[in-house]
């Protein structure tokens, strides 16, 4: 449980980055976020998720 709390505070941090040091930028790009085909927006969400697993997977292997 802690490791679960550890990324999930791991990954909020991460989250706010770009809400604190661009919030301009995130109100122009939410603006143009209905534009943007649902088919692209799957294709990046599914990219971002296994990079997130290789993220993961690299991080728990052992290397030594």
């Amino acid at each position: 449980m802690s490791f679960f709390l550890s990324a999930l505070g791991l990954m909020m941090v991460f989250e706010g980055i770009p809400y604190f040091c661009f919030p301009q930028k995130v109100k122009l790009i939410a603006e143009k976020l209905p534009e943007i085909p649902d088919s692209t927006l799957r294709i990046i969400g599914f990219f971002l998720m296994m990079m997130g697993l290789l993220v993961v997977y690299i991080g728990g292997t052992d290397h030594g």
